[in-house]
């Protein structure tokens, strides 16, 4: 892996312009998120339809307001919305902060942004069908993708963040399709990650799409064409989220991948759409962001499953890890970070790191999501 972010040229540059930085949200479904087990975005099947819409309104009313859709009761602690939406309010930057419905089954009552057509067309199937997405529809959201990558002022950063429940599956489906070894590397809601379960989904997937993972012999899927990769078992953030990522970075914006193992999975998907030649400057401008909890969840491995993706497209991608903790938060719901329940989402493990970048120390951020815990929780 490359040398630490934080040293040299990626970080003076994000020093200096954070303040342009535009954040895009994109929320999306997949039917993978109604297994029971698989998820803890939400109690229940039915309580994580509504998850995204609840967050994006969280992130941009903030706290203690009356929203239209309650979040989801959690095993423990509060969304990680809150930490993004403190973040975006206390550095001027929620007026430059968009959000994208590809799909909701609950659209959020906020102002976003739905797509016409194929890219807005429900929620993805169950990754094990191996049918999780039409063709036509993966083109049209990676074209719109790309369109949007291109047209982007380089002069601003693009900070991306997604809300999809049931999103690490798509993403540990998607790595194994291009050949990845994921498996077991991968984290998600869940206190401890459901990784059999998970794993088991993703065989019939593969085997369903006629798709082989990696350590499969001759039938590895090493080379895999990324388009059908991602109809089979991928859900709508990621073909958008990958033409957008490789077209804004090759016009020469900064960006921050802020989530865990679903933007490890954008930046794969970036990687394998990319001519060879192209791939090691990609990734050299594509920064993964995420928060402590994911880093250093002891049931997963964000940086070796980086490590081989690197491995895979011979090239160096970064990792960056944010130092906000809340160990010593009044808030027994931001403690429950700490305890392993609440991990990253929404992007806030980017924004985490954008607030160092603006020179603010994460033991203020830690106190600032502390006094917004207790307004959204009545306490």
């Amino acid at each position: 892996m490359a040398a630490d972010p934080w040293t040299g040229a990626w970080r003076q540059r994000w020093r200096e312009c954070w303040r342009a930085t535009r954040t895009l949200v994109l929320l999306a479904a997949t039917d993978t998120a109604a297994v029971p087990g698989i998820s803890a975005a939400g109690a229940t099947p039915e309580a994580r339809l509504g998850t995204a819409a609840a967050d994006a309104e969280l992130l941009l009313q903030g706290p203690g307001s009356s929203r239209s859709h309650a979040l989801p009761q959690l095993p423990a602690g509060v969304s990680p919305a809150l930490i993004s939406h403190v973040v975006l309010r206390e550095l001027g930057l929620l007026e430059r902060t968009r959000v994208v419905d590809l799909g909701c089954p609950i659209a959020a009552a906020v102002p976003h942004l739905r797509l016409p057509g194929l890219e807005s067309a429900g929620p993805a199937r169950c990754l094990s069908s191996g049918q999780a997405l039409d063709p036509n529809r993966v083109a049209a959201l990676l074209q719109r993708g790309r369109d949007w990558g291109r047209g982007w002022n380089p002069a601003e950063p693009l900070l991306l963040a997604e809300c999809v429940p049931g999103g690490t599956s798509t993403a540990l489906a998607v790595l194994e399709g291009l050949g990845v070894g994921a498996g077991g590397l991968v984290s998600g809601s869940l206190r401890q990650p459901a990784h059999g379960l998970k794993a088991a989904l993703v065989r019939r997937g593969l085997a369903a799409a006629g798709l082989a993972g990696p350590g499969a012999g001759a039938g590895t899927c090493t080379g895999a064409d990324p388009l059908a990769v991602l109809a089979a078992l991928g859900d709508p953030m990621q073909a958008l989220a990958a033409g957008l990522v490789g077209a804004a970075a090759a016009s020469g914006a900064p960006v921050l991948l802020a989530g865990g193992s679903q933007m490890a999975a954008v930046l794969a998907l970036a990687l394998a759409l990319a001519p060879a030649a192209a791939r090691p400057a990609l990734a050299q401008r594509l920064v993964v962001a995420t928060t402590a909890w994911v880093a250093e969840e002891p049931g997963s491995d964000l940086a070796l499953l980086m490590e081989r993706i690197g491995a895979l497209w011979q090239v160096r991608p970064r990792l960056a890890v944010a130092a906000l903790r809340f160990h010593g938060c009044a808030s027994p719901a931001l403690r429950d970070y700490e305890r392993g329940y609440v991990k990253e989402g929404v992007g806030a493990g980017g924004l985490a790191l954008l607030w160092q970048l603006a020179g603010r120390d994460p033991a203020d951020l830690a106190a600032a999501c502390d006094r917004a815990c207790r307004i959204e929780l009545g306490v």
